[in-house]
């Protein structure tokens, strides 16, 4: 076989950031195998199995090309994962199941599935004054979003995705002030401010308790999931929305109420 028909090693190692919505010091950093294996042991011990096409999977096939190019080695791991953890985290919001996937503390995968009210989950909800036989609310989407993506410094595209969700929760145009909307561009000025992660305003400061800072609520949509959508698309420069942010969860509490037809 001739020099040409040998096939050729990439030019560059595979990193988070090309295949992850990821950002910092994470997207820069190469997908090694042992980062791969510790994906697949969290999804087996949450799924009692690996993803087919999921987070592990695309790990798994991103450190096999990093290997075979010379990248890294079989026993490699990135210190972001050895030293931040690569973890699988479940939370339960009204008719749903939130699976979600992080390395290094960044979400990179996640999952809805829709669960059945039982008589044990009514039961607790009434305690905390919620009535799961009605539809996920957009203020119960935006709290959802903080056990998905509460670690996210808040920036001017959540700042506009919240203002978007307010506005159609409460039926006006005019942002409340002091609501979360007006919090949230507050933050996101601030943050724009700040050169380091860990000093600025998160979107759990935010939106913590938000059903009860909006001044009205009501059931999520898929008309107010496409707006929020849109608002987040609109100001995020690479034009994509965050995995498990605001727009991820209004989109996910609007189909499980499409599905539950409530």
């Amino acid at each position: 076989m001739s020099q040409q028909e040998q096939p050729r090693r990439p030019q560059e190692p595979v990193k988070y950031g090309d295949v992850f919505e990821v950002s910092g010091e994470l997207a820069d950093k190469t997908i090694a195998p042992e980062d791969a294996n510790m994906m697949q042991a969290a999804e087996t011990r949450v799924f009692g199995h690996t993803q087919k096409g999921g987070t592990a999977a695309v790990m798994q096939s991103a450190a096999t090309a990093n290997k075979r190019g010379g990248f890294v080695q079989q026993d490699d791991a990135t210190d972001v994962a050895a030293e931040h953890g690569v973890t699988v985290a479940q939370t339960d919001v009204p008719g749903a199941r939130v699976t979600t996937e992080f390395v290094g503390g960044q979400v990179v995968g996640q999952y809805v599935e829709p669960m059945p009210v039982t008589t044990t989950a009514a039961t607790d909800a009434e305690t905390l004054g919620l009535n799961l036989q009605s539809a996920i609310t957009i203020g119960e989407a935006l709290e959802a979003a903080v056990q998905t993506a509460g670690n996210k410094p808040v920036d001017q595209s959540d700042a506009a995705a919240i203002q978007a969700a307010e506005v159609r929760a409460s039926g006006t145009n005019v942002i409340a002030p002091g609501g979360i909307a007006a919090s949230a561009q507050s933050a996101a000025n601030h943050n724009a401010t700040v050169d380091r992660d860990e000093d600025k305003i998160k979107l759990v400061d935010v939106l913590a308790g938000a059903t009860g800072k909006l001044q009205a609520d009501k059931a999520a949509t898929r008309q107010d999931a496409e707006g929020v959508v849109s608002a987040e698309l609109r100001n995020n420069p690479n034009l994509t929305t965050h995995p498990g942010g605001v727009a991820a969860s209004v989109t996910a509490a609007a189909r499980l109420n499409e599905k539950a037809d409530i």
